[in-house]
């Protein structure tokens, strides 16, 4: 199978060259049969891509392993070895650059830009796809479909705030990515509002639990009368709170493999949860959440946007290569990924923003809390 490609670090891929050889491969058109067959598909794809050394280079290290990427040497070794286990990882890379390739984008250009909409408050849920909030939801307000700038938390963060200064807004945020991509991202708020710090974490639940982002989105209002409010919350998204331990990622993995969550154990075949349980612990969390958002709705001042960063797949078939999807891969435009909520309630006058000089906050977070944090909400890192 000749891809083509340079070896030269950092390089780019022609993902073109990589479709028509892909899909011109004998049995690849059997991705479609199912999972059995996919894996066996693309394990004999992903090795015979590592023998002649192209496509490991131009695809996995040299589209990886660039200034302007998300992956370490260390990640890339890593996916290396699980590739060659779980060679839908290899797919999985292959719809990732063909959303690249097709959108000239590092983010979703069809995806709204959430700093240009009109709010006073935003309040954003993480992983929730549209088709679950529209028939779960009784909230107050306008609700429509909108895009995401992207298919992960990361993804959508660099997409609507990256190298922006913000100074008119407060980022309040459960979720520790932003810190943990604080340099990539380079977003200067007014404050940012750390509530996944020891304060805020649930030790039991493994997350920031709704309540909690609650309060803290109270304080922020009342110390900052005259800044837009963005409340990140966790919910929907895993771990799935009161979920069985067979749900939740510390249950899964070893020590090289810490962070391996229910998307993944489902994506490989490696646990005997069902579909079904999965699907019905995910509805559980938003409807943990939603009833916190509605008394917000009816406590904030203003306009209140209540939406998501990005969807996540439940089982469904991605893009072009039709694999099995579980999860939020990022770079992935499918619209159970990118197909958010976007609800609007008025509530009250207006606020009078105004953009001011960033407060001085410190920055003494260990690393190893940040860590402890994303494997607990099922990152690998």
């Amino acid at each position: 199978m000749d891809i083509g490609g340079s070896h030269a670090l950092p390089g780019r891929i022609e993902f073109r060259r990589v479709t028509l050889a892909a899909w011109s491969t004998n049995g690849v058109s059997e991705l479609a049969a199912g999972p059995l067959a996919s894996r066996t598909t693309l394990q004999r794809l992903y090795l015979e891509s590592i023998r002649n050394s192209r496509v490991i280079t131009s695809l996995q290290l040299g589209s990886f392993y660039n200034p302007e990427s998300m992956y370490s040497l260390g990640q890339i070794r890593r996916g290396v070895r699980r590739g060659i286990s779980d060679p839908s990882i290899f797919a999985r890379e292959i719809n990732r650059h063909y959303y690249r390739w097709l959108t000239h984008r590092d983010y979703n250009p069809n995806g709204v830009n959430v700093v240009d909409e009109d709010w006073d408050t935003l309040l954003i849920l993480d992983a929730c796809r549209y088709d679950m909030f529209e028939s779960q939801h009784n909230l107050p307000g306008r609700l429509v479909k909108r895009e995401s700038r992207g298919s992960h938390t990361t993804e959508f963060l660099v997409a609507n705030f990256g190298n922006e200064r913000l100074h008119d807004i407060v980022y309040v945020t459960a979720s520790p990515q932003l810190h943990r991509w604080r340099d990539r991202i380079d977003a200067e708020f007014h404050a940012v509002v750390n509530v996944w710090r020891e304060e805020g974490w649930s030790d039991k639940h493994g997350t920031v639990r709704p309540e909690t982002m609650a309060e803290h989105v109270h304080e922020a209002t009342e110390q900052y009368p005259n800044k837009r409010i963005i409340g990140h919350f966790l919910q929907p998204h895993y771990p799935f709170i009161g979920a069985g331990e067979n749900l939740n990622p510390r249950t899964f993995g070893n020590e090289e493999e810490t962070g391996r969550d229910i998307w993944n154990e489902l994506r490989t075949g490696n646990t005997a949860v069902s579909a079904a349980t999965v699907w019905d612990a995910y509805r559980r969390n938003l409807d943990i959440v939603l009833p916190v958002v509605r008394d917000l709705l009816s406590e904030l001042s203003g306009r209140t946007v209540v939406t998501s960063d990005h969807g996540n797949m439940i089982g469904e078939r991605s893009s072009p290569l039709p694999i099995t999807e579980w999860g939020h891969p990022p770079g992935t435009y499918t619209a159970e990924l990118v197909s958010v909520p976007w609800l609007v309630y008025e509530n009250g006058p207006r606020k009078e923003i105004v953009a001011e000089t960033p407060t001085e906050a410190s920055d003494d977070t260990d690393d190893d809390v940040v860590t402890e944090r994303l494997q607990q909400l099922g990152y690998v890192s």
